[in-house]
């Protein structure tokens, strides 16, 4: 398996769980809970991006990792 291969499953793995925080927020009516919920999918949002970023980084430095 190739690191593009590998960076591709991570990002769809953590944008998978951002969306269950978001489901789950919307689902509860603890305000704690969905406060938690809220913060957890912004952090996991910020974690895509962060290895988006990085993806676009390694496919310019090394286009066989596509």
């Amino acid at each position: 398996m190739t690191v593009g291969t590998q960076l591709t499953q991570a990002i769809a793995t953590v944008q998978s769980a951002a969306s269950s925080m978001k489901s789950f927020s919307l689902e509860t009516q603890d305000q704690q809970a969905k406060q938690t919920f809220e913060q957890l999918a912004k952090t996991l949002d910020q974690a895509v991006d962060t290895l988006q970023q990085r993806q676009k980084y390694i496919q310019k430095q090394e286009p066989q990792y596509k």
